[in-house]
């Protein structure tokens, strides 16, 4: 089969897959959800994407009815299942089902969704185009929950514009993109945010890091500013899908530019470890 999903135990193409009416998700988006790519059958990075999806459950009070064993299990399982060996892979919880009220009980046991769906990774040598906007989203942006309706519409905002990603801002703080971590490079140091309220812990972001280190290039895990990001030397983006992205312009300006041997490391060396990890 070309896609696949999962529901507590039910499995189906995704078309044909439906979910109870009183699942909490359809009323608050009550839940949490964490997602990474396939290759020859095997998940990239699954132990630590399984660790931040329980993290992000336990932030909000979801009880998984899975050890992470199982649930690593099951994965695996179901990205055997389907035809194509590069898939997207998508799996989130929701606190539970019930009639529609703000209070849960704390026996309420969380749903399981699934959803594999062909999908290659970004190719990491074209540059991208930036959006900025106004980070409007509430103060616990490290839990990977599904409340997520500042990131589409500022990410529909940004297609429509003919860019790629939009970058978030407090103030002059630059926080993370709608759906990537950002990064920058200046004087051949490697600058993030810090893994803090403010920004989801990207899987991507720390294999960025590890990467650096390799390589002697110093890291700082302090803010810096929209004024810092328009004046580094490279503008990074990285999500599980596009390890080491760069951006050459930003609402329009141009970006970036001026340390492509230090982007040619990182995205080699990331590259290395994706193809050794998901070989046949």
């Amino acid at each position: 089969m070309k896609t696949l999903g999962y529901y507590n135990g039910k499995y189906g193409e995704l078309e044909e897959m439906s979910v109870p009416m009183l699942d909490r998700a359809c009323y608050f988006g009550d839940g949490v959800y964490d997602a990474t790519y396939s290759r020859n059958h095997k998940i990239y990075n699954l132990d630590a994407h399984i660790d931040r999806f329980y993290n992000s459950a336990a932030l909000l009070d979801i009880h998984v009815p899975k050890t992470k064993d199982e649930m690593k299990a099951l994965l695996s399982e179901m990205v055997q299942k389907v035809d194509d060996g590069e898939q997207f892979v998508y799996w989130q919880a929701t606190r539970g089902s019930g009639i529609r009220r703000h209070y849960y009980g704390s026996d309420m046991q969380a749903n399981i969704w699934i959803m594999l769906t062909p999908a290659k990774i970004t190719d990491n040598s074209k540059p991208i185009q930036l959006t900025t906007a106004e980070d409007t989203r509430f103060f616990h942006c490290n839990a990977k929950t599904l409340n997520l309706i500042p990131n589409v519409m500022a990410a529909k905002s940004t297609e429509d514009a003919g860019c790629r990603e939009c970058v978030f801002h407090r103030g002059e703080r630059v926080t993370e993109c709608a759906h990537s971590n950002v990064h920058i490079l200046k004087d051949g140091v490697f600058r993030t945010a810090p893994t803090d309220n403010l920004i989801l812990p990207g899987i991507a972001r720390a294999n960025l890091i590890k990467v650096c280190k390799k390589n002697g290039i110093p890291v700082d895990e302090t803010p810096f500013t929209v004024r810092e990001m328009m004046e580094a030397d490279e503008v990074i983006v990285s999500s599980s899908g596009s390890f080491c992205l760069s951006a050459n312009t930003i609402d329009g300006t141009p970006v970036g530019g001026k340390a492509p041997e230090i982007l040619e490391i990182l995205r080699r060396d990331l590259m290395t470890d994706w193809l050794r990890e998901t070989e046949a």
